[in-house]
């Protein structure tokens, strides 16, 4: 025992300390945080993978895809993109997109929380019956619906038109907005209308005033889903717009496709450039997007 050196005692305390820590690192605690994380960052790189692919194609030539499709780009061809932005008329295709979708935001925004408002506070029997009515909107395929719209399009002369193709999604998304807002409204406190009526506010005064400007989180969170269904929509586009003018984004990607061919050259960088603005416009908003969704579910 008198032969135990000051090394050999500092060795024994330090292996002792390192088994502590990692008898801490162990616990089932942690062992299952780990595999959530490693779970995690599995999901992610599935999701993301046919992503990082469509940018790697988009930069390559044809004939390496051909000898090679899996492979990295040996030479970034940025004219690709050069190419493509020339034929699908691309800034002309995404201010549509885009004059588009803000319009039908607020379209669906107003015209949806103002039916929502006498749905959340009157109770009976006929508004139980519109709100069922408006959660039908929710179940009918929208395919079933495109030749009655289509030919009420045509009767008012309102094909090919920039106001038609608003109304159509406006009618589309109007059950979501009235499903999202009046759940939202029944957790508001009535206080605050009465109150506002003790001061002489109108209905109309007290929506706008009173109401509206508290349905900011769910008003968000209904952007979005607007968003994200008027520019991916393939359909209605080529359906109600006729004019290569006035075309959104996704009809002008899609006609890279050929009936009997494809060019990836074409084909990639259009799909790139379709998701981009979509892209941007979420990385800026991140913080305001969840934000939105955390209240609008915690309402």
């Amino acid at each position: 025992m008198n032969n135990i050196t000051s090394t050999d005692t500092q060795n024994m305390v330090g292996t002792t300390v390192e088994r502590t820590h990692k008898k801490k690192l162990l616990t089932p605690r942690n062992i299952k945080q780990g595999s959530l994380i490693g779970l995690m960052c599995l999901i992610t790189t599935v999701i993301l993978s046919p992503v990082v692919y469509m940018i790697f194609m988009s930069f390559r030539s044809r004939k390496e895809i051909m000898l090679e499709p899996l492979g990295l780009p040996t030479e970034l061809h940025f004219s690709n993109y050069v190419n493509v932005i020339s034929d699908m008329n691309y800034f002309g295709t995404v201010m549509n997109t885009i004059g588009i979708t803000v319009t039908t935001i607020i379209a669906v925004a107003i015209l949806s929380s103002l039916a929502a408002y006498p749905l959340a506070r009157i109770k009976g029997k006929l508004t139980n019956t519109a709100y069922i009515f408006f959660m039908l909107g929710m179940v009918i395929p929208p395919f079933a619906a495109l030749t009655p719209l289509y030919l009420f399009m045509r009767d008012l002369g309102l094909l090919d038109t920039y106001i038609g193709l608003v109304i159509v999604y406006t009618v589309g998304h109007l059950p979501l907005g009235v499903f999202f807002y009046t759940s939202f409204m029944k957790a508001i406190p009535k206080e605050l209308e009465e109150a506002a009526t003790l001061d002489g506010a109108t209905f109309l005064k007290t929506y706008w005033y009173i109401i509206f400007p508290m349905l900011k989180p769910i008003t968000g969170t209904l952007a979005i889903f607007v968003t994200l269904g008027v520019w991916n929509d393939v359909v209605n586009p080529l359906l109600f717009i006729t004019s290569e003018s006035k075309l959104t984004i996704m009809p002008a990607v899609l006609r890279f496709l050929g009936t009997y061919s494809v060019d990836p050259t074409q084909l990639f960088p259009a799909a790139v450039l379709a998701s981009l603005p979509l892209l941007i416009v979420f990385f800026a908003l991140s913080k305001q997007i969840v934000n939105g969704m955390t209240a609008g579910a915690v309402k």
